[in-house]
């Protein structure tokens, strides 16, 4: 785990990805937290996660989990899902600042990931230290 990284590493991180995590721990700000301590001052966190709003629900639990069964059903739980406010306000504990969110999106036809600027479903933050 991140806490067990965190008790046995001799140095911080210059970046550090955490992507997919948060929605499946019992406590994403913990896991927020200690990614604060193994990162350098200067560097940089990234963190991505589903939205929690109807469309999300729709597209990635429905539409991915039970439709397309590009996941096991029962992957996600949509109340573990996590806003971008929940997340900023995650973040904001562990004095750490959202410099960028970035939106994904998946065509199912093409099979191709795109990024955007439409956070509605996933999406990805780039964070930092407060400076």
């Amino acid at each position: 785990t991140v806490e067990e990284l965190a008790a046995t590493s001799p140095e911080p991180f210059d970046v550090i990805t955490c992507l997919e995590v948060l929605e499946h721990v019992p406590f994403p700000d913990s896991v927020i937290a200690t990614c604060k301590h193994l990162l350098k001052a200067d560097g940089h966190l990234f963190l991505s996660t589903l939205n929690r709003n109807p469309k999300s629900y729709i597209f990635a639990i429905l539409g991915a989990e039970y439709i397309l069964k590009l996941l096991p059903r029962g992957t996600h739980d949509y109340s573990k899902l996590i806003t971008p406010a929940e997340l900023a306000a995650f973040c904001r504990n562990s004095r750490l600042n959202i410099e960028d969110f970035t939106g994904m999106s998946y065509n199912p036809i093409t099979k191709i990931y795109k990024l955007g600027r439409n956070i509605d479903v996933n999406y990805l933050a780039h964070v930092r230290h407060f400076t």
